[in-house]
């Protein structure tokens, strides 16, 4: 059968590597060589890797596409490009879009609108309410990677802070609980105690510094200290979204499955005394914290308290980030999450192996995801290939529809070469080559 030869590849193999070659055939890993070159059959694709290093693609958890209702920012196809030339090969969607998918008929609609339109592959979260208990009992887990519930600092009616519902949901969903933990009430306070006006006026004339005041490590650890509480005593599968301090780290433990954490590209990156030169571009919720709280983020991603790392992709027009605190919360990350990444690991932050674990292993224990997140036979070719050396991304190469980065005139020490999903190559190093393959995950069980 004729297929595709990668040759001479360090292969990143669950732990270790191995310098060696692997072949795909009709979308899968066929056959995995360490220290020897596969042979080529007629018709075959041969790519020389020449030694980079070849990895599963990284599966990121936590992506906002904003379609629909917010496609002046973003959509699938954007979204989805700027993933795969990024060496993402599987993106989960968040809830928070218009309409804001809260049925199952509007989950449906959402696989319906992304079938044919995606880069890569791709699977949406079900957002819960204060109301739609029913909605949320009757999903089938097959269908989506978890329930997405924000329990607190929401727009529109996505805020759960009724406490009876709480303990419902995390007493009944049948599937993963993903959360978004931040105290309004404490977000309220630390507005009033600021005396501000919430007038648009007023708030361009305040600095966006004040973000991480308002949006405070209380207001985090608050929250997310009730979600543990409630998962413990539901009995509820757990992953918190984004921890952002150090005092939220002391609620979990390395080696528990049930209650798990994430850390996103943005916290283990930039501290609140990067407002001074990026500004509102940083601004996220919850708010970027102080160095110590991000050097604890990065110490964790190595003791076990970090279970995955995704991105919070969540781009906006730059006319939308203008302005000082009302500018919107959100940054594009999705594009170069893994060579951010791989930086640090060069950089002695993480090793490369705990890199890949957690990018592209866990996510696929944690949301159940066959087949995919590992270099195995049998598995599917969803792969990418990335070489060491030094780059500096800047707008010409952002494939994003927001077009730009935070990340612009910062040097990254690693560059994604070849991207592959089911087999199909989708970024070859200079250009995205269609038709998008992307396909819909069915979530299920793992061995």
């Amino acid at each position: 059968m004729k297929g595709t030869v990668i040759q001479g590849a360090t292969i990143a193999l669950e732990g270790k590597q191995c310098e060696g070659s692997v072949r795909i055939e009709d979308g899968r890993i066929a056959q995995i060589a360490c220290g020897r070159e596969l042979p080529v059959q007629s018709g075959d694709e041969v790519v020389e890797a020449d030694g980079a290093l070849l990895l599963p693609g990284v599966i990121d958890g936590h992506v906002h596409m904003r379609e629909p209702g917010l496609t002046h920012k973003a959509d699938m196809q954007t979204e989805t490009r700027a993933a795969a030339r990024g060496g993402v090969t599987t993106v989960l969607d968040m809830p928070n879009v218009v309409p804001q998918t809260t049925t199952l008929q509007l989950l449906h609609e959402r696989y319906a609108m992304a079938r044919g339109r995606c880069y890569v592959n791709y699977g949406f979260f079900l957002g819960a309410t204060n109301d739609n208990i029913e909605e949320i009992r009757r999903l089938d887990v097959t269908q989506s990677p978890g329930v997405k519930l924000f329990m607190g600092s929401s727009t529109g009616n996505m805020l759960v802070d009724r406490e009876e519902v709480l303990h419902r949901i995390f007493r009944e969903s049948p599937t993963l609980i993903v959360t978004h933990c931040e105290d309004t009430n404490r977000i309220k306070q630390n507005e009033e105690l600021r005396s501000f006006s919430s007038t648009k006026s007023m708030k361009d004339e305040l600095p966006v510094s004040l973000h991480s005041l308002i949006r405070d490590h209380e207001a985090c650890l608050n929250s997310s200290r009730l979600a543990v509480r409630l998962a413990k005593e539901e009995g509820a599968r757990l992953h918190v979204a984004h921890i952002t301090t150090a005092e939220e780290l002391d609620l979990f433990e390395p080696g528990n499955e049930r209650i798990t954490a994430e850390a996103c590209v943005p916290h283990l990156l930039f501290t609140d005394k990067d407002y001074e030169t990026l500004g509102a571009l940083i601004k996220c919720n919850p708010a970027i914290k102080t160095r110590a709280d991000r050097d604890a983020l990065r110490r964790a991603l190595s003791d076990g308290r970090i279970r995955t790392i995704a991105t919070d992709h969540a781009p906006h027009l730059l006319s939308e980030k203008e302005g000082g605190l009302r500018a919107m919360s959100g940054m594009p990350m999705v594009q170069f999450s893994l060579p951010a990444v791989l930086t640090l690991a060069d950089e002695g932050v993480l090793s490369l192996e705990r890199a890949v674990e957690l990018m592209c292993h866990n996510p696929a224990r944690l949301y159940r995801i066959p087949e995919r997140g590992f270099i195995r036979e049998g598995y599917w070719a969803d792969l990418t290939l990335v070489r060491r050396g030094p780059w500096t991304p800047s707008k010409d190469c952002i494939e994003s529809r927001c077009g730009w980065s935070p990340l612009e005139g910062r040097t990254l020490k690693w560059q994604v070469e070849k991207t592959w999903v089911g087999g199909h190559l989708v970024w070859n190093g200079t250009s995205i080559l269609p038709p998008p393959e992307g396909q819909p995950i069915v979530f299920g069980h793992l061995e």
